[in-house]
């Protein structure tokens, strides 16, 4: 055998090889946050989208995602997640209730789960459609309860930072009647004796009632500590089982104070610290969902505390724009897309408002984000519908309706809802009577096919360069 011909083998070899490496190193991975405090439709998202994308992928159904409409998507499957300690999602259970007779809302998220899909698609430009005729990204979700994304600005919290926030929350007088027994007990409470842990376990009780109270009732968000909603393996332990205290001079290390104070830093180290390092600090893309008609329907503290609670959550995760080698070593979000949910539940001619109401509610988060170069959007969207629009006419004049079932009616019925607000207003200006948006159930999935309102724009704008 000759030199020229072996040389020629091997650099035939060569060549393979170093094309299938550049294949992989042109497979994406992209890691979406889908962010969002609890009742904002998260795991309704991820399940619609899964949905969507595996089984209605046409141009139809999602026009306004390239890809599709192009005709390039080829296939896309759930696949093996990298993360084998933490659960798969339950895509299962979750599509099958919305996908029943009657549907009705997936469970809320009670533990962290993730999963991955794998999108084949054909490349129309670049240096990828001359290496192969399909490329795939994988595109890894994660799915948790948004009690705990709530407890994340702890980790820029004191104690007594923290004990001032929460006390003003409690003291707003709009949830008076969920907080009056917790704060009539916290006034004869001492603070500098010695530690005595039934009183402190009686009050910790009392504080946690008082969580669960406004979580069932409002749409406060900073509800914290979010263990103490959601506590997972934690349930019973001292270290969820702390409360907010107004503080007067110094303490001695045996004292009430020290005690919850220690168990705060250690929720915040233990528990905290290692979710947020854990599943928050590696996202490529991000998605906030707010529920802005659960927020107007409280009045205008909530509102107010929704702003306050999105400021310094979002402030939590990593921003900016990000090159390759920012990808493989640290990456961070170059996209946000800001999303108020459930905006079928408003009259079409409305939904803008809803839009204008969210941008002026995250003007100082947008610009932050955009002067770190950021790309970011804000709109309205509806992963699963619950509504179907409709017009009557009355006395010669056409009101726009919606059409569902409520989730406190037994039947399907026809209602005006309010009109919302386009920007945000100040007590005076806050209608007499307040806002009173109802909450539908899912639609009927016809034919086996869910409705969404703007899912494909979604798409198109978190992953769409992607699938180029």
């Amino acid at each position: 055998m000759s030199v020229k011909r072996v040389t020629h083998k091997a650099l035939e070899k060569l060549q393979s090889k170093a094309q299938k490496t550049l294949q992989r190193s042109l497979d994406q991975h992209v890691k979406l946050a889908v962010t969002g405090f609890s009742g904002s439709g998260k795991t309704a998202f991820i399940t619609a989208l899964v949905k969507h994308l595996t089984t209605q992928a046409n141009s139809q159904n999602l026009p306004f995602f390239d890809v599709i409409r192009e005709q390039r998507l080829i296939a896309c499957k759930q696949v093996p997640q990298k993360a084998l300690d933490i659960p798969t999602f339950d895509y299962a259970t979750a599509s099958a209730h919305l996908m029943q007779t009657p549907p009705s809302w997936p469970p809320s998220t009670e533990r962290i789960n993730t999963l991955t899909l794998a999108l084949k698609f054909q490349s129309r430009s670049g240096l990828r459609q001359h290496i192969a005729n399909d490329h795939t990204l994988h595109l890894e979700l994660i799915d948790y309860p948004g009690e705990w994304l709530m407890d994340l600005p702890l980790l820029n919290m004191t104690y007594e930072q923290w004990s001032r926030a929460q006390l003003d929350i409690l003291s707003t007088p709009a949830y008076d009647t969920y907080c009056a027994a917790f704060l009539s007990a916290l006034n004869q409470f001492d603070a500098s004796v010695a530690i005595n842990m039934a009183e402190l376990d009686e009050l910790s009780a009392l504080y946690q009632s008082t969580l669960i109270q406004l979580k069932k009732h409002t749409k406060v968000a900073q509800l914290q500590p979010g263990r103490m909603l959601i506590p997972g393996d934690l349930a019973g332990a001292p270290i969820i089982q702390f409360f907010p205290l107004l503080t007067h001079g110094q303490y001695l290390d045996e004292s009430q104070y020290k005690q919850l104070e220690s168990r705060f830093e250690a929720y915040k180290k233990q528990v905290v610290m290692p979710f947020y390092k854990d599943h928050f600090c590696a996202f490529d893309r991000q998605l906030v969902l707010v529920d802005i008609l659960g927020a107007l329907n409280d009045g205008p503290a909530t509102l107010a505390q929704t702003k306050l609670a999105l400021k310094e959550t979002v402030g939590m995760f990593q921003h900016g724009k990000s090159g390759l080698l920012q990808r493989l070593f640290k990456p961070k979000i170059d996209k946000v897309l800001f999303a108020v949910n459930k905006c079928d539940a408003v009259a079409l001619p409305e939904q803008d408002n809803l839009t204008r109401l969210l941008h002026e509610l995250l003007c100082e988060q947008e610009n932050e984000l955009k002067f770190s170069g950021v790309t970011v959007d804000t709109m309205t969207i509806s992963s699963v519908k619950s509504c179907q629009s409709k017009q009557v006419n009355e006395s010669g004049k056409t009101l726009h309706c919606v059409y569902g079932r409520p989730l406190s009616e037994p039947e399907y019925i026809t209602y005006l809802p309010p009109e919302p607000p386009e920007h945000v207003l100040s007590a005076s200006q806050w209608p007499q009577e307040g806002f009173n948006f109802l909450s539908f159930y899912p639609l009927p999935a016809y034919q086996g096919q869910l409705e969404h309102i703007r899912l494909d724009h979604t798409l198109q704008f978190l992953i769409g360069d992607k699938l180029t």
